[in-house]
């Protein structure tokens, strides 16, 4: 089963380039224009970062994030950035300019970025999702807001000070921002977001917090970049229809297809280690298992995370998700540990909710193969640098 979404028009120019109308501006709103070429991003960032990341582009010089090292990225036209680290250590990833700009025109005719527009980030530049919409918007010509430094209820009044009309943030970025006493910001009109999975209590509390901001969720892997795009269209639970440009072929037996993508936004290779992503004939996969529902994507987890329970495979992700539709949960991961007669069980670490309750709804819902045998509450949820949960911080939870 395929799915496609049209071609975004011609090639476009294989260079980061500075628009002539771009401003790029810091936490305090001053103007940041001028810096040398920058060969790595490092991971606490300089003011001039951005500025440093199109000086090397201008000259041709590829860049690297989140690494110094004696020998500068290879190959003009190229960078290289992370993967985010949930499942295990980053992988450092190769990939082209191009491979950013192709999306970069899609989105100037989808949401109206360029010359005029205010753009806010408030990840640090080391985040794939702040680095992309920080280097979008400078492409574009509109204006990006770095808010990396903020306390989260000064980013929230930056957005309303400066007239924010695009907000580009991780689901955790914005978690901390609904925790602020802050009042409505009703200027802003995008929130772009991606990395995981928006629950609907972040959901619900965004629709109160930014009103007229039309919130739109990404899927897809820093190998890949863009993939999906859900809107207020999409139907709970999917990750949305294939991005404009982007193939989607699902492969397999039924019930555990993996899911394949081809598009101009892949990435070139692993820099380093080598990952999970796997190549064939111009298809690219990165292990996730899916179905397609009336042109929409639903995904069932990843083939890297999944845990055979009394011989039937489970999707942590599944249940996850399920979790995070029930009263209280801000936060959820299910883990695997050691079952002398099962091989492995499943243990729910969640921040909020009621640990019984949970337990009951899932054993209701789920059955008692996939329902968790304990629910473990977490006060202080451990995120990775990229805004991901830290799984690995977690499975101490479960033993």
């Amino acid at each position: 089963m395929t799915a496609a979404a049209g071609m975004a028009g011609p090639a476009p120019a294989a260079l980061f380039r500075r628009h002539p109308q771009a401003r790029i501006l810091g936490p305090d709103g001053a103007g940041m224009y001028d810096g040398p070429a920058l060969a790595c991003i490092p991971e606490r960032p300089p003011a001039w970062a951005l500025a440093g990341v199109f000086a090397a582009a201008d000259t041709g010089l590829a860049f690297r994030v989140g690494e110094t090292a004696a020998e500068p990225a290879q190959g003009a036209g190229s960078f290289e950035t992370l993967t985010s680290g949930s499942s295990g250590m980053p992988r450092r990833i190769r990939r082209s300019q191009a491979s950013w700009i192709a999306s970069f025109a899609v989105n100037a005719a989808r949401f109206g970025i360029g010359p005029g527009v205010r753009v806010a980030i408030p990840g640090r530049l080391t985040q794939s999702l702040a680095l992309y919409g920080a280097i979008e918007a400078v492409h574009l010509g509109a204006e990006a807001h770095l808010l990396d430094g903020l306390r989260p209820d000064r980013q929230v009044t930056a957005l309303r000070m400066r007239q924010i009309d695009v907000l580009y943030a991780a689901p955790a970025q914005l978690r901390l921002m609904l925790e602020t006493q802050v009042s409505p910001v009703v200027g802003l009109r995008l929130i772009m977001t991606a990395g995981s999975k928006l629950d609907p209590a972040t959901r619900a509390g965004l629709a109160l917090r930014f009103p007229a901001a039309e919130i739109c969720e990404v899927y897809g892997a820093a190998e890949t970049s863009f993939v999906t795009l859900s809107d207020a269209a999409t139907p709970r639970g999917s990750v949305g229809r294939a991005y404009p440009g982007a193939e989607i072929d699902l492969r397999g037996p039924a019930g555990a297809q993996e899911v394949w993508v081809r598009s101009p936004y892949l990435f070139d290779g692993y820099a380093g280690a080598a990952g999970g992503a796997r190549w064939h004939d111009g298809w690219l996969t990165v292990g996730d298992i899916g179905q397609m529902r009336d042109g929409f994507l639903f995904l069932s987890g990843r083939t890297g995370r999944m845990v055979t329970v009394a011989d039937q495979n489970v999707f942590p992700e599944e249940i996850e998700a399920f979790l995070l539709g029930q009263p209280g949960v801000m936060q959820a991961a299910v883990l695997p540990r050691a079952d002398p007669r099962r091989g492995q069980v499943l243990d729910a670490v969640v921040k909020g909710g009621d640990p019984a309750a949970l337990l009951a709804a899932c054993r209701r819902r789920l059955g008692p193969l996939k329902a968790p045998r304990r629910v473990h509450l977490v006060a202080d949820w451990p995120l990775l640098a990229s805004g991901k949960t830290d799984l690995a911080a977690l499975q101490g939870f479960v033993g």
